[in-house]
């Protein structure tokens, strides 16, 4: 059994599909992160990192399908999910070896299980973008924290970015433990050892809090109940456009602070 592991990066992923053409060998199993259980009586194959071979499978992918497929890849990595490294690496070598370019071909169960896939972590980006409430701070600055599905805060920040680019914000993944920090400039990756937040709704701990925002946030929540028409409410296809697992995020569903 080939068994490979990797540091769970994207880059890392490239260069593992390169190694493996390199060797003429091909993972069973893939192992990503340090939390990756071992292959019982199997010998891992443990891939460095390396920019230039990535890079060389980006351009790979992008020569036999398009520079756009390469970029689904991307967002289909971080599904974050335990087998789609091997997905990845099996979607891989059929654009690359295939003499035509496979992006449709949906006889292909490979192609068929990553769009679906695709779809899934694009639609958990477009709800993050919509559904983030953010909390003003003592400093001034604006803080928002949840625990998406997926790993899909990299996809979300260009959109925060654009969309209040005259704001100084923080938007952390609770289940990832980590973050981006936009300082009107540059956004950088931050994480925080001891964040007084609670894990439960996202909720900044009270010291934390503006004077005037949980004023604003109770202002929401009155104005959320006052539009409401009783008579047209419909649940159900209330959580199909707003799923539950979002309600303890927002304010107008009534969180609590620490």
């Amino acid at each position: 059994m080939n068994v490979f592991s990797f540091d769970n990066t994207f880059e890392g992923l490239l260069t593992l599909v390169f190694d493996s053409y390199q060797q003429k060998r091909f993972p069973d199993e893939i192992l990503s992160g340090e939390g990756s259980q071992p292959v019982l009586f199997a010998s891992t194959n443990t891939i460095e990192t390396d920019d230039r071979k990535a890079e060389r499978v980006w351009n790979g992918i992008v020569k036999h399908s398009s520079e756009e497929n390469a970029h689904r890849i991307y967002r289909v990595f971080l599904a974050d999910l335990p087998d789609t490294p091997k997905l990845l690496v099996k979607y891989i070598r059929l654009i690359i070896d295939s003499n035509k370019n496979e992006e449709t071909n949906f006889s292909e169960p490979v192609v068929v299980e990553f769009n679906k896939l695709h779809q899934k972590v694009c639609r958990e980006a477009h709800r993050i973008n919509g559904f983030v409430r953010f909390q003003k701070t003592v400093e001034g600055s604006y803080y928002a924290s949840f625990a998406p599905m997926y790993d899909v805060l990299p996809l979300c920040i260009p959109h925060f970015r654009d969309r209040f680019a005259d704001q100084q914000w923080i938007i952390y993944d609770l289940k990832r433990n980590y973050g981006f920090w936009y300082d009107l400039k540059n956004v950088s990756r931050v994480v925080f050892d001891d964040l007084k937040v609670n894990p439960q709704n996202g909720q900044l701990h009270s010291s934390l809090l503006a004077d005037d925002e949980k004023l604003f946030q109770q202002l929401w929540k009155q104005y959320y109940h006052s539009i409401c028409i009783q008579e047209r409410k419909n649940d159900k296809v209330h959580r199909q456009l707003l799923p539950q697992r979002f309600w303890k995020y927002l304010p107008e569903k009534g969180f609590h602070s620490l």
